[in-house]
């Protein structure tokens, strides 16, 4: 059986669910993205870092891999995800982080505490992202930097075309809005941080090309992270009449010809990098 997961509080949600299945996808996707996204992502040794909505810890054992010298918090508001997350730091051997349940928008840490603060796939979830961020920067010490990795939906480009496909993944977007998320909030990050207050944002976009000359890539890119999510929300979209069962077939039919032997998959991340002075 799936573990039980306990739904976020603060009036967001995770579009995506809470089962070993999401769990899974999570993993196969920070180790698929893990140089591309996390490559120059450094803290030098004896600093003490944030991670914020840590999740099953997909993301922290890469970033305390890359910062064994660093002290990572990790807090995320779902305690079954936490212990996911200590079970995954656990596994890997790594003696550099503490996990802890924790509201965003509610930290238990005093002000200025962290020298850096990094989140990663969590704004684009919260209805508040703005408030989220300001309530990160409360925490973090002057001249420290924060970190920030978000996607965009409205980047994915594949081939073959298929209106079909589209409507799928429109489905998901329009969820996460209805939820009060924004899938499309990549293309936001550097106006969405600058209003926060941090300095010298520069962000840099990440993107992903795949075809079938990189079969790594398509397996745990195309199918088992991006086609992954959008099936995940089959249920909801059918339920909230979004499309029916027939349309929702057919498109997903036609995402995966993307990853076939002669399709084309491409996604843009953005990466933002800012200082609280």
């Amino acid at each position: 059986m799936s573990p039980k997961r306990n739904p976020p509080r603060s009036g967001n949600e995770y579009i995506h669910g809470y089962s070993v299945r999401e769990d899974q996808r999570l993993c196969d996707q920070a180790q698929t993205l893990a140089e591309l996204l996390h490559h120059d992502t450094v803290y030098p040794p004896g600093s003490r870092v944030l991670e914020a909505g840590c999740g099953v810890g997909a993301q922290t054992v890469i970033l305390a891999g890359n910062s064994p010298g660093a002290q990572f918090t990790c807090v995320d508001v779902s305690p079954a995800s936490v212990d996911a997350a200590a079970a995954a730091v656990r596994r890997t051997g790594h003696s550099n982080v503490a996990c802890q349940v924790a509201d965003i928008f509610k930290l238990p840490f005093p002000k200025a505490g962290f020298d850096h603060v990094f989140a990663c796939f969590v704004l684009e979830h919260l209805a508040a992202p703005a408030i989220a961020l300001r309530c990160l920067k409360a925490v973090l010490k002057p001249g420290g930097t924060l970190t920030v990795i978000e996607g965009d939906h409205g980047s994915t480009l594949f081939h073959p075309h298929s209106d079909a496909a589209w409507k799928t993944i429109h489905c998901l977007i329009n969820l996460q809005a209805q939820a009060g998320g924004d899938a499309l909030i990549g293309r936001r990050l550097f106006p969405l941080v600058r209003a926060a207050g941090f300095r010298r944002v520069t962000v840099s976009p990440r993107y992903v090309y795949v075809d079938a000359s990189r079969p790594a890539w398509v397996k745990g890119f195309t199918r088992n992270t991006y086609i992954a999510m959008v099936e995940g929300v089959r249920e909801r979209a059918l339920a909230a009449g979004l499309i029916d069962r027939r349309a929702w077939n057919q498109g997903i039919t036609e995402l995966k010809a993307s990853a076939g032997a002669g399709g084309v998959f491409c996604y843009t991340f953005y990466k933002a990098v800012a200082v609280k002075e």
